[in-house]
């Protein structure tokens, strides 16, 4: 996680200590200035290597010439020997048009460099406007402790009642993808959406069953007529890590069922099911999954559903056997009773714990969801805390629907607080004992939160509101207390009733 304080949503942004903003506004009219940007934190092994992040120039709607780059590692660890060094690829770039351009910024280490966190300022200059941006380089240690951020977000995907729309943000501003909004297929309600991998497809569940997208230049999607599959109940979907399987968690009436899809990809065409039928495996009968209610663990060896009444696990093997005769989910492993209705289910990034989400734990009227943390050790689960007034740990809302294990080591929930409103509540990770222990207050989100993702830059939190003030709400990590989160932006013009949310790898 790149830690820091998003201040780009300022009309105007000063330099804090150290490092400063990672943006700043343009001198003089931005019309006939540029901004700098970067794709956010280096981290680098110990040993001789080199890391890169993209800097990306964006001139105004006025602006022509030449900008010069030049980079230099501005801050470094005390009596640090051998200390990173920096390069741009392009130092001259020349603007006619308002295309934004790019050039790569390499930071490079030897064997016997200082382990710790390094800050470097690229700075732009065309005649009398210059213009910079802090790139934090972590050595040998976790990006954690970087006091510099991504100024731009990855690509993210909102599914809504009628659309697909896609966005990143530059500069704290909410950019629409090339082509967005996309229409969902006539006459379909969405359900569900997972993104491949390698971030070159897209795959929506909807009434009218499971549709593929291609993801191509500047984010455009393109549907995939010729690749469906007729499930028009998939509640949940994901994508293993290898990219050869979809799973699907489909809530088909009177016999909820589980569903792995095999991923055939020829010539960079991705085509679903590969002509066969993959014999599913039953849920628990009479159970119900929602969009947040089924997770792939890191490793590929596990799958978790949360089904109202119980929480089951399934062994789960990744493998590029398409002609259906191997099933890649075995028989169940493992089912946990759920206190009240289970909704949600989250993997933390190794794979040792298994979060679950469940509504109606506890009789607090504004509090009543509960978190539960399971130990996981050789791929089978272990003993939770003991049931208590306490635990499961009450979630900060009536509803916990989506939970993300962030690269940080914090459990964020996104929760319903009764029908009119909604927050996201950070929880530490304790695995020595292990436990969660709440964070910070709660933060608002716009009206029953559905869905809530970590962009590919590890630097925004995004979270999807069904019932809007706002549809999305986006929060960046606090540089100063780690975990908590400040907001930074929010949209109420993403589309409406957004179901689903998915950052682009």
């Amino acid at each position: 996680m790149k830690i820091g304080r998003w201040a780009g949503l300022l009309a105007a942004a000063t330099l804090v200590a150290g490092c400063g903003d990672f943006w700043q506004a343009p001198s003089g009219n931005s019309a006939t200035s540029f901004t700098l940007t970067n794709s956010g934190a280096i981290t680098i092994s110990s040993g001789s290597t080199s890391g890169t992040s993209t800097i990306t120039v964006t001139p105004g709607s006025s602006f022509t010439g030449t900008v010069a780059l030049t980079c230099a590692v501005t801050t470094a660890p005390s009596s640090a020997t051998s200390p990173t060094t920096c390069g741009v690829s392009s130092s001259s770039l020349t603007f006619s048009s308002a295309t934004a351009q790019t050039s790569t910024l390499t930071a490079t280490t030897t064997s016997s460099t200082t382990n710790g966190i390094y800050d470097i300022t690229v700075t732009g200059v065309s005649n009398s406007i210059a213009e910079t941006t802090a790139v934090c380089v972590a050595v040998g240690v976790s990006s954690s402790g970087c006091t510099t951020t991504a100024s731009s977000s990855g690509n993210f995907y909102i599914l809504n009642s009628t659309t697909i729309s896609g966005y990143s943000i530059v500069s704290g501003t909410l950019t629409a993808l090339t082509g967005s909004p996309t229409s969902l297929p006539s006459g379909v309600t969405p359900y569900s959406m997972a993104v491949d991998p390698t971030g070159s497809f897209l795959y929506v569940g909807t009434s009218g069953g499971i549709y593929l997208y291609d993801i191509g230049t500047g984010g455009k999607l393109t549907l995939d007529t010729n690749s469906l599959i007729a499930d028009g109940s998939s509640s949940a979907l994901k994508v293993d890590s290898t990219g050869q399987w979809l799973l699907d968690a489909s809530n088909t009436t009177g016999a909820p069922t589980l569903y792995a899809w095999p991923i055939s990809k020829t010539n960079g065409e991705s085509t679903l099911g590969n002509g066969v039928t993959v014999p599913g495996v039953l849920l628990v009968s009479g159970g119900n999954v929602a969009v947040g209610g089924m997770a792939i663990s890191p490793d590929n060896k596990l799958v978790a559903v949360a089904a109202g009444s119980e929480t089951e696990t399934f062994p789960f093997t990744s493998g590029t056997d398409f002609t259906g005769a191997t099933n890649p989910i075995s028989t169940k492993l493992d089912k946990r009773t759920a206190t009240g209705v289970a909704i949600s289910v989250a993997f933390n990034p190794g794979t040792s714990f298994l979060f679950i989400g469940e509504t109606g734990d506890f009789s607090t009227a504004n509090d009543s969801g509960g978190l539960r943390i399971i130990p996981i050790a050789s791929d089978v689960l272990g003993t939770e805390p003991t049931a208590s007034s306490t635990y499961p740990y009450p979630s900060g809302g009536t509803g916990p629907h989506a939970i993300l294990a962030a690269s940080n080591g914090y459990v964020y929930v996104a929760n319903w607080v009764g029908t009119s409103a909604g927050n996201v509540t950070a929880f530490l990770l304790n695995a020595s004992t292990p436990s969660l222990t709440l964070q910070s207050n709660p933060v608002a989100t716009g009206t029953e939160p559905y869905g809530i993702a970590e962009d590919s830059s590890n630097d925004f939190l995004l979270v999807v509101n069904n019932q809007g003030s706002p549809y999305l709400s986006a929060f960046t990590f606090d540089a100063t207390t780690t975990g908590l989160l400040d907001s930074s932006l929010t949209s109420t013009s993403t589309g409406t009733g957004p179901f689903a949310i998915v950052a682009v790898p």
